[in-house]
């Protein structure tokens, strides 16, 4: 996740050189202080809020019993930790949901945040989750908004349900109306953005809040943008008291500065982050598992969850039982790469490891482009060469490199490195975590 990365590597570094000293001075500390103070600044957070964090965390790391303590370092981590997962709103923060048929969720935001594409990752998010949810189309302005809607409705598998460019407010209830006869207990309304807030878009909002009464109303911001997402939130809770905020673009090259802000700056929580662009891209979010990536101590949970996603438990079962018996195959390697891929960015899960962060970022770059060539290499194989690759000699790795358009050393390589993986994956299955130390050797593989 690049999001973060920057400010993780400077709070390492400076927690690197107080676990190197054992016992603190007061002095040390106070320098220390100092110097995740420009780390946050440079990562733009806001400066009150930095100013803040870093008087209550300087206040409890210069109490006597961690100056006394014999793991000072660890102590202040954990200091560290825990203001941090208070900064960003302690616990995740789950939907409410009405007590009455539909439940209403009205999205806004700024133009170019992200907010009609939010729409159709809410419903395919809901869905999941058991429930039935309607798109209604009440961005009445943007030339080709609602037709986008509809695009996205087609992709989150559902209606958009639209009423042409008439008034907003008519729009909804009919959206409404349409939900309870159609059997949707959700209604989620794509409202009008504009590039900068104004007094008319504020007014129409307003207007929509006092006539549907919405269950929440969550504000769609650019994490790209940094502190200006910040300002976008303040202004719009001001408003409207916004009961949550949806955060896109973290899987994007951001300092990260307005996720660390806006808990604090509007009293409001961060609900969700998108992650990527696919319909399913859109995670809870979850303070303490950021705090965690912040830190350099992986985020086991949301790994875990990934793969429940993308493997089934009788995959689960059928891979366990061929790691046992040592009868992976390149069939059984192309399978497992699909469903990775299903997971995300291979680079960003190997990032959430505890440990393995920041000591195999340079071992470990996978170039997720490769995958493509190898998958292409794997289908350019017979069944039998995928399942012996003992039988692939000189003729046939000419044969494969021709058909996946690839080079024979290309194919020297994969089939080298994959009987590296068996390996390191029989050792892994035999010796635990400790396997793990092996990971360097999949450098290329993909």
């Amino acid at each position: 996740m690049a999001l973060f990365e920057s400010l993780s590597d400077r709070m390492n570094h400076i927690f690197s050189k107080l676990r190197n000293k054992g016992k603190l001075t007061e002095l040390e500390i106070k320098q220390a202080m100092r110097e995740i103070r420009v780390a946050l600044l440079e990562a733009d957070v806001n400066y009150n809020v930095v100013k803040d964090f870093t008087a209550r965390v300087s206040e409890k790391a210069l109490g006597e019993e961690i100056l006394k303590s014999l793991t000072p370092a660890q102590q202040i981590v954990k200091i560290v930790n825990d203001e941090l997962v208070a900064l960003m709103g302690s616990t995740v923060q789950k939907l409410a949901v009405s007590d009455k048929q539909p439940t209403i969720y009205m999205m806004c935001g700024l133009q170019g945040a992200g907010k009609t594409t939010m729409c159709g990752k809410l419903a395919v998010y809901l869905q999941k989750q058991g429930k039935k949810a309607l798109l209604v189309a009440c961005d009445i302005y943007r030339p080709a908004a609602i037709q986008q809607l509809k695009v996205v409705a087609g992709k989150a598998k559902t209606e958009c349900f639209e009423m042409g460019q008439t008034n907003p407010v008519k729009i909804a209830k009919g959206g409404i109306d349409y939900a309870l006869k159609s059997g949707y207990d959700t209604v989620i309304i794509d409202t009008a953005g504009r590039l900068h807030i104004d007094e008319a878009l504020m007014n129409e909002l307003v207007t929509l809040k006092k006539e549907l009464k919405p269950t929440e109303i969550l504000l769609v911001v650019d994490s790209m943008t940094g502190q200006d997402a910040v300002t976008v939130a303040d202004a719009f809770n001001k408003t409207l008291d916004i009961s949550g905020v949806i955060m896109t673009k973290l899987d994007g090259d951001t300092r990260g500065g307005a996720a660390l802000s806006i808990k604090a700056v509007t009293g409001k929580p961060i609900k969700f982050s998108g992650t990527g662009e696919k319909p399913e891209d859109l995670e809870p979010f979850h303070p303490e598992r950021m705090a965690s990536r912040i830190l350099g101590m992986g985020d086991v949970l949301t790994l875990i969850e990934k793969a429940q996603e993308a493997f089934s438990d009788d995959d689960a079962r059928r891979m366990q039982q061929k790691l046992k018996e040592n009868s992976f195959t390149l069939e059984d390697y192309l399978e497992q790469l699909n469903s990775i891929k299903k997971m995300g960015n291979i680079n960003d899960m190997v990032s959430m490891i505890p440990g393995l962060s920041g000591k195999l970022k340079g071992d470990v770059q996978i170039d997720e482009k490769q995958i493509a060539h190898t998958k292409a290499i794997i289908q350019s194989m017979t069944v039998k060469e995928r399942r012996n690759p003992d039988i692939i000699k000189a003729s046939r790795r000419k044969r494969i490199a021709n058909g996946s358009g690839t080079t024979i050393q290309e194919v020297n390589q994969l089939l080298k490195q994959f009987a590296a993986m068996k390996e390191m994956m029989s050792k892994m299955q035999k010796g635990g975590m400790k396997g793990l130390r092996s990971l360097k050797n999949l450098k290329g593989l993909f």
